[in-house]
């Protein structure tokens, strides 16, 4: 019996660890070594791809490029992992540099005007000029690309920004040990500079003081311009060590804000006072979401049904024939998108195409809390009440 009972409890302890492999194998980050022309040398790279990269091919993602990859990977890889899940963030791919014993020299830059030189400057180029093109050849990248960095790498990815054209539309500063000039060269780029990017500027609650004086002066240059596209983030109870996994989820989320599904706060003060049609206000969300992180994502049934539910509020009936397009498109085979176009007909005064519309999705799946007994229910109801 206890031999029994061992080999039972031997298979259990082997199922558990395939299980385990199986859920986890998934986000599992690897590492990569690309040999670089311009650094004449390796560089060693920690790549996490998102959990369904193999399955989808078709699919793009933003790529997050960590500097010190050695140790700020985990926070934003982990975040990356964690808020993709639920869809809280599109999936991205997170990619870390591993400096190691080459991090000084990756960041060095000149005393005299605080901008990369001999070996700083070959790794500005490294990253702009061939790790980005070796990660689009060998990825799918949609295009939409965020930098981040902590301390001297946080400084260090401003040089992107002063650039013109730079490849990168989003930049994470964590507690950045600013260069002499860079604050008021990043100034001079708020005022003039017409490209469109977001900047999270994150310090610790406890940080160094010169950290906290030149972000508070990058914080006024950024306000002084209305810039709508800056976050400056300082969670409590943290150090310059630890403020980067309170900075990493809080950063993502700003920088993917449209991504999210319309919260109650966005239906009440957005949606529910717009002067167009909600459901207008719902194809540029998309769309924006599209042109913006090069991610095409599926219309949301909470983006649907707060909309609906706009309609309803402001009486704005014929936006259900619109709203039905939108939700035959995106799932066809569902009964949702004929149940508010019968809708429109029952409002707009047609009550036998209303009828009629709700008899022909008997064959489609429930979705969205609509099924076939409901749409019966509607069309028997119109059916007693006009005598059909």
């Amino acid at each position: 019996a206890d031999s029994t009972k061992s080999v039972s409890i031997m298979r259990f302890t082997a199922l558990l660890i395939v299980f385990f492999c199986i859920n986890f194998s998934f986000s599992q980050a690897t590492y990569k070594t690309l040999d670089s022309n311009i650094l004449g040398r390796n560089c060693s790279l920690k790549i996490l791809l998102p959990r369904g990269y193999k399955d989808n091919i078709e699919k793009t993602y933003p790529l997050i490029l960590v500097l010190d990859g050695d140790y700020l990977f985990e926070p934003f890889s982990g975040a990356v992992d964690y808020l993709s899940y639920w869809d809280e963030i599109p999936e991205a791919i997170v990619v870390g540099i591993r400096h190691g014993k080459n991090r000084s020299a990756d960041f060095m830059i000149s005393e005299q005007n605080s901008l990369p030189i001999e070996t700083g400057g070959r790794f500005f180029e490294f990253v702009s000029n061939e790790l980005v093109g070796f990660l689009n050849k060998n990825y799918r990248l949609s295009g939409f690309n965020i930098i981040a960095g902590h301390g001297d790498s946080a400084n260090f990815i401003n040089y992107y920004l002063l650039r013109n054209k730079s490849v990168f539309n989003a930049y994470i500063s964590v507690s950045p040990k600013f260069a002499p000039n860079m604050v008021e060269y990043l100034s001079e780029v708020i005022e003039k500079t017409e490209e469109d990017f977001y900047y999270v500027l994150g310090k610790a609650e406890d940080d160094q003081v010169s950290i906290s004086e030149n972000t508070e002066k990058l914080f006024m240059a950024f306000n002084n311009r209305s810039y709508n596209k800056f976050l400056k983030i300082t969670p409590t109870n943290t150090s310059y060590y630890t403020a980067a996994p309170s900075v990493a989820p809080q950063a993502l989320n700003y920088i993917f804000k449209q991504y999210k599904p319309i919260s109650k706060e966005e239906y009440k003060t957005e949606i529910l006072t717009l002067t167009t049609s909600p459901v207008q206000y719902l194809k540029d969300k998309y769309e924006g979401i599209l042109n913006i992180y090069g991610v095409k994502k599926r219309v949301l049934l909470n983006d649907i049904k707060a909309v609906a539910a706009a309609i309803g509020k402001t009486d704005k009936f014929e936006d259900y024939e619109a709203l039905s397009k939108v939700v035959k498109k995106n799932y066809p085979e569902t009964v949702l998108g004929t149940y508010y176009l019968a809708k429109y007909y029952e409002e707009k005064g047609e009550p036998k195409k209303a009828m009629r519309t709700y008899m022909s999705g008997f064959d489609l799946s429930p979705f969205g809390g609509v099924d076939s007994d409901l749409l019966m229910e509607k069309a028997e109801a119109i059916k007693i009440d006009f005598g059909y």
